[in-house]
């Protein structure tokens, strides 16, 4: 797909990170581009720098989505892309036992829950909400409607300790790609997936410095933290390769992660 000044692009998670960089990119090819997410003030800031559109969406309410797009919409028109990056993580063993007192404790499942609501059901959600609308288009070239980019992880293949919710729920989003790329084959609408590995986002950012320099290091070649501007270029080629339909493409320097 052309992406130009009459395109209309959403990106969930819009506000930082590997969403901001995914709305740069497109801004920076000409789209109208809605930004989706929670953080305010950054979103709103986002959006006026690429002319674009805040959003506050939580992507675990349904009306809360249903009324982003609704915004997006009467700013944008219709999208004829969508970036799915809204997404969360969580850190805790199925059951573990403390080496200070013996006591056992398990995953706490509200968490567990959480997870999965915002990464996978968020995800699927705001897919179906959006190609729904992508229906109502007049195809393209080659009868293309529109393109939908969903953000898993390394984890999906390589989930490490107390990963269990966060790599079911990538591994889940890495699964659907094919059958919801299947179940639009007929109306035109393409749906891949990404699934990055150690990035440099502000989520990483947390992290100690000394700790940032082992994970750099731990990955093959090139060793370093991969550039948000890479997940977007990667992002982008999805959108503009028309034959680019139901992959999952890990972009993570060869990285494959140890257990922990």
């Amino acid at each position: 797909m052309k992406i130009d000044t009459t395109t209309a692009a959403v990106v969930t998670g819009g506000a930082s990170g590997l969403g901001a960089a995914t709305a740069r990119a497109l801004a920076e090819k000409g789209a109208k581009v809605a930004i989706f997410d929670l953080q305010s003030e950054l979103g709103e800031a986002l959006a006026a720098e690429l002319g674009g559109v805040f959003c506050k969406v939580d992507v675990t309410d349904e009306g809360s989505v249903i009324a982003g797009f609704g915004k997006a919409r009467a700013a944008h028109g219709q999208e004829r892309i969508l970036v799915n990056c809204a997404g969360t993580g969580s850190a805790f063993k199925t059951a573990s036992r403390s080496r200070q007192d013996g006591s056992i404790s398990h995953f706490p499942l509200g968490v567990f829950e959480r997870t999965i609501a915002i990464n996978l059901t968020g995800t699927f959600r705001c897919t179906a909400l959006s190609a729904a609308g992508m229906l109502t288009l007049d195809p393209l070239e080659e009868g293309e409607r529109g393109v939908i980019v969903n953000t898993a992880s390394a984890a999906a293949q390589d989930g490490q300790v107390g990963q269990a919710a966060y790599a079911a729920s990538k591994a889940a989003i890495m699964g659907m790609t094919l059958p919801i790329a299947r179940d639009l084959m007929t109306e035109g609408i393409r749906v891949n997936a990404i699934l990055p590995g150690l990035f440099d986002t502000p989520l990483m950012n947390a992290a100690p410095a000394q700790v940032l320099d082992a994970l750099a290091a731990s990955v093959p070649f090139p060793k370093r933290l991969g550039n948000p501007r890479e997940f977007a270029a990667l992002a982008l080629c999805m959108v503009e390769t028309t034959y680019f339909n139901a992959a999952a493409v890990r972009l993570d320097g060869a990285i494959r992660m140890p257990p922990r």
